[in-house]
Order: C-alpha cells, then sequence, then structure tokens
C-alpha cells in the first residue's frame, strides 16, 4: 500500500481517538484496520500513549488563577481609566452645540450673500448648510450624551466575560 495511504488513515485514528471522525469514515477505518498490519500497530501504539497520560498529573500552583486573573484585569482597567470623564464628554457636547449654532448663523446672516457670490439661490445654500453642517453637528450633538453610557455598557459586559 501507498504511504499516503496509511497517512490519511492514520489521520483517521487520530480522529477516531478525539471522538471527530464521522459514521461513514469509521467504518471505512474499521474495514482498512482488519487487514493493514501498519495502521493496527499505530493505533495500539496511540491507545497505549492515551493510557500512559491518563496517568500523568501535575500540581497547580493555587495562586496561579488568581494572577491570571489580576493580569487579565489590569489591561481592563487602563482601558477605562484612558476613557474620557465627564467633564470633557460636557466639553465635547458643548462644542457639538456651538458647531450646530454656528451652522445656522452662517445660514441666516450669511446665506443671501454666499448664494449671490457663488450665483446660486439662497435655498440651495440653505439646503447645503442644513446637510453638510447642521445635520451633522445635531447628531454629534445627540451622540456625545450616548457615547459615556454606551462605552459604560461595553465594560462592563466585557468584565462579566473576564
Amino acid at each position: 500500500m501507498n504511504i499516503d495511504h496509511h497517512e490519511s488513515f492514520q489521520q483517521m485514528i487520530d480522529e477516531s481517538l478525539a471522538g471527530s471522525i464521522s459514521a461513514e469514515r469509521e467504518q471505512s477505518l474499521r474495514e482498512h484496520l482488519d487487514i493493514c498490519a501498519p495502521c493496527q500497530e499505530y493505533l495500539s501504539a496511540s491507545n497505549r500513549v492515551i493510557a500512559g497520560l491518563g496517568g500523568f498529573s501535575f500540581e497547580v500552583d493555587p495562586n496561579l488563577n488568581a494572577r491570571v486573573f489580576a493580569s487579565l484585569r489590569l489591561p481592563a482597567q487602563q482601558v477605562q481609566a484612558a476613557q474620557p470623564g465627564r467633564r470633557r464628554w460636557a466639553l465635547i457636547s458643548v462644542a457639538a452645540v456651538v458647531l450646530t449654532m454656528g451652522g445656522s448663523f452662517v445660514d441666516l446672516q450669511f446665506g443671501g450673500l454666499i448664494a449671490s457670490v457663488f450665483d446660486i439661490q439662497r435655498m440651495q445654500v440653505r439646503q447645503g448648510l442644513l446637510a453638510f453642517w447642521i445635520v451633522p453637528s445635531l447628531c454629534f450633538l445627540l451622540l456625545f450624551p450616548l457615547l459615556p453610557l454606551l462605552s459604560k455598557a461595553g465594560t462592563h459586559r466585557e468584565e462579566r466575560i473576564l
């Protein structure tokens, strides 16, 4: 028999020992094992190794689990400490309000001037400012108060996973 054929059956033996083989492949493996001495020897050696591992045990330091969790908790705490505080979120929200009001002010005060300079209708200027300045500023204005809440929810979810 060719060597690749034996390797594929040895892989099937490994899969069957791990319990992850389909019924069809297991039947094919049984039929092959009935006639193939090298694969029978491989199965026997694999069973001896597994039986030998059954008696293998070792002591684990009881503090190891606590140290692993502490090492995982430290980066999470550093990320949480790096998150902006309430004052920073308030300043960002104020900036969004100022941008929204600034866009509205530009539209009201200079919309006619901008329309005449670019030879377009005042309504087109108003729609442009609305689409590219005021609406995005309003979205940011509404989003910034929610960000700390969303950030805390994500942090608490990560802590539950750990």
